[in-house]
């Protein structure tokens, strides 16, 4: 179905290309996982199989061409005042004129002479097969069953999109595209901000796919439950890796290889240095022994000795130049979290009293909510999209005012937000400025803080505006961080990050004195980290207290 060859990609200006001879295919019924770190080339590369950016070089091939292909991007570019009903079905207005075309072309073939007979017959069997084409994508039940299955049956057809929660963007996004019927899918983070159930629904419905997927995600388990190859890219050599199996596979196998390799490079270092130690004893030998003397034979057995230790140096040599010697495995630079140290606060850090939240007093999402959050308590919480976790999140930081009781702040803290739409940034600034609002940071201190977080050299100039959505996360980390909060509460925090990213972010909370209260739906990033699950769901809030599985 698709066939990508030998795909580079250099931008202007750069010293290295972002792409290099990337080659892999994509049959019926694979589901294949593009993976690699932030910046690493990505969504470079899936714009290049899309067609919305040129290679420099190779060559991307759909079989047969015609291939109907589902693009879903990062983000959702749709103007806010947009109703659902026309981003699902933008073929409505083209079904309608299909229609008038196939009744014409009836109309015509009834008066139609014998000579004119094989070209409207022709005419007549494209213009029934764009009917139908379009009735599939137009078809409003299966556009319901759709949206049921990603959890949206609720939500009217006329609403507009920018009343929608990130979440839900991302769901109507990918409804717009299973509806459209295509052969092959191409997923750019499709699992950002789904909810469980969401991400379980697309689990089963990309299993029981007959077509092709090409699927960017960072979600460790969603990897696991849907893709059948891997396709991997180094961001140090720029060229793509592919290996049969699930994501875990794929990891296991290059650790395997990693850590043979630190085996052999371990072994080398030990037989260079019994070389390098033998060289310098008998040369030492020989200088010894031709100082020792003036008697010809002896200094003659003693120039033997030096060309013993000289044969020796130059085998070494030829050992270190050797293709089979086995090079040092690359350290990955990779983000640096680390917290510091915290001021305390009390036993109790957060207080619900009777609270009700939501954004009309005759209808909130939630009432009746009285909880307590602990100091170094870390609270999940889960449930669809649109039950008010968001919204629970504003209005314990004071974004938005309780419709009943009341939200209390324990002493002595200290709240970092994170934002889910990355919606606290200014997009006029550049990570410099956004850093040293946070903190009181030089320009030098604030630059060497920013290293950790992947920002280097020039690109802590680069307006927010233009930063990717990893780039923007990465960020965002970094505020809290600079802040020196407690408390932290997070929306979504992981969505955009890499594995990598992920994985030292896990790293860092399990570390982290403080108290952490985040919305979160990778599966294994709940399992590493919750002691404590707040499950919304339908007005309700569940409380279950559990140990991590990981920890």
């Amino acid at each position: 179905m698709l066939t990508v060859s030998n795909i580079s990609k250099r931008f202007p200006g750069a010293d290295e290309p972002i792409l290099k001879n990337i080659s892999f295919t994509v049959n019926p019924g694979e589901r294949v996982g593009l993976i690699g770190p932030n910046g690493g080339g990505k969504t470079t590369l899936i714009r290049v199989i899309v067609g919305h950016d040129p290679a420099d070089s190779g060559s991307v091939i759909f079989n047969p061409p015609h291939l109907r292909v589902g693009y879903l991007p990062q983000g959702l570019d749709v103007p806010g005042e947009t109703p659902l009903h026309d981003v699902l079905f933008p073929g409505a207005a083209e079904l309608r004129a299909a229609e008038a075309e196939v009744e014409r072309l009836a109309e015509a073939l009834s008066g139609a002479s014998n000579g004119q007979i094989g070209a409207l017959m022709t005419a007549y069997s494209q213009a029934l097969e764009r009917l139908e084409q379009l009735s599939r994508q137009v078809e409003t039940n299966e556009g319901e069953r759709i949206l049921a299955g990603l959890g949206l049956a609720g939500v009217p057809l006329d609403t507009p999109v920018g009343t929608l929660s990130g979440g839900q963007k991302t769901r109507l996004g990918l409804a717009a595209l299973l509806i459209n019927d295509p052969q092959l899918l191409i997923l750019d983070e499709p699992t950002n901000h789904l909810d469980v159930t969401a991400l379980e629904w697309l689990e089963d419905w990309l299993t029981d796919f007959s077509g092709g997927a090409l699927i960017v995600s960072h979600d460790r388990t969603f990897l696991d439950e849907t893709v059948t190859r891997v396709v991997a890219l180094d961001r140090i050599t720029h060229t793509a890796r592919v290996l049969e199996g699930n994501y875990s596979h794929y990891v296991a196998t290059v650790r395997s290889e990693l850590d043979k390799q630190w085996a052999q490079w371990r072994d080398q270092q030990v037989e260079i240095a019994r070389m390098q130690a033998d060289v310098r004893f008998t040369m030492a030998k020989a200088v010894r022994r031709e100082n020792a003397t003036h008697d010809d034979f002896q200094r003659q057995l003693a120039k033997k000795v030096a060309k013993r230790a000289k044969s020796k140096e130059t085998r070494l040599k030829k050992y270190m130049e050797s293709d089979e010697r086995v090079e040092k495995p690359k350290q990955t630079w990779s983000i640096k979290l680390d917290f510091g140290d915290l001021p305390p606060t009390g036993q109790d850090v957060v207080f619900l009293e009777n609270l009700a939240i939501g954004y009309t007093p005759e209808s909130p999402l939630l009432h009746g909510l009285n909880l307590t959050l602990r100091a170094g308590e870390r609270v999940a919480v889960l449930g669809p999209n649109g039950h008010g976790k968001t919204t629970l999140l504003k209005t314990i930081i004071g974004g938005l005012a309780p419709l009943q009781g009341r939200v209390r702040i324990g002493s002595s803290v200290k709240i970092g937000y994170l934002a889910q739409e990355q919606e606290i940034l200014d997009p006029r600034g550049h990570a410099l400025s956004v850093i040293q609002a946070a903190a009181p940071l030089g320009d030098t201190e604030a630059r060497s803080f920013l290293h950790f977080f992947l920002f280097s050299g020039d690109e802590v100039f680069t307006p927010v505006s233009n930063l990717s959505f990893g780039e923007r996360a990465r960020l965002m980390l970094a505020v809290l961080v600079a802040r020196g909060a407690n408390l932290l509460v997070l929306d979504e925090p992981i969505n955009h990050l890499d594995v990598a990213a992920r994985e030292k972010f896990e790293e860092a909370l399990a570390a982290f004195q403080g108290s952490v209260l985040a919305v979160v739906h990778d599966r294994y990033f709940v399992d590493k980290f919750a002691t404590t699950i707040w499950h919304i769901e339908n007005g309700v809030l569940t409380e279950e207290v559990r140990e991590p599985v990981l920890a």
